[in-house]
């Protein structure tokens, strides 16, 4: 007996999980087919968000387009191409305009923001950091073909060229051209592939 109520449970999850899946695939302003998810992700206000075919992510993906701060008022755009893999723990936060390009690839543990809470004047550094306005230098863009390491960090306003490799737990401040590897704290071309 305690068999069968154990399955009628898992078989009542799962069938949650799948109208809650139904609904979500409704909400996003484009999405493509053979969307797959793993357990325990999160879509803040996926109606700024245009996702190509044959989208993967693992557990615990959090994506976010924030669109409202306190008194700030934001028109995120998230963009992810097709073919695009997350691994786990993944965190995307967005307020100005986060592109992901075709066939990329992503580690686990990767930060991604276009923005910060304040910045590092006198007058943002006396004030407490959940009071700080949020602020973004620029856009991110990632181009096609990008691997991108294990704990990675990208911050705003940085372009990563096609067929770029970013090494594990690098921090991405500037702009990394087509082609190379980049590693380090900020990260720094390392190799030119070809």
């Amino acid at each position: 007996m305690k068999k069968l109520i154990l399955n009628l449970f898992i078989r009542l999850l799962e069938f949650k999980k799948k109208v809650e899946l139904v609904k979500l695939k409704e909400r996003f302003k484009n999405l493509g087919s053979n969307f797959k998810l793993k357990k325990d992700f999160t879509f803040y206000n996926p109606q700024y968000m245009e996702i190509g075919n044959d989208f993967k992510a693992g557990e615990r993906f959090r994506i976010e387009a924030i669109d409202r701060f306190g008194d700030q008022k934001f028109i995120p755009v998230i963009k992810i191409g097709n073919n695009v893999n997350f691994n786990t723990d993944i965190h995307i936060g967005c307020i100005n305009s986060i592109t992901i390009g075709d066939n990329c690839l992503f580690a686990s543990r990767i930060f991604i923001s276009d923005h910060n809470h304040g910045d590092t004047t006198e007058q943002m550094i006396k004030m407490s950091p959940m009071l700080r306005p949020l602020i973004s230098k620029g856009p991110i863009v990632i181009k096609n073909n990008v691997w991108i390491g294990e704990g990675v960090a990208i911050m705003d306003n940085v372009s990563i060229g096609d067929n770029s490799i970013i090494a594990a737990n690098a921090v991405v401040t500037k702009n990394i051209p087509p082609n190379c590897v980049a590693a380090g704290i900020p990260a720094k071309v390392i190799k030119v592939i070809c």
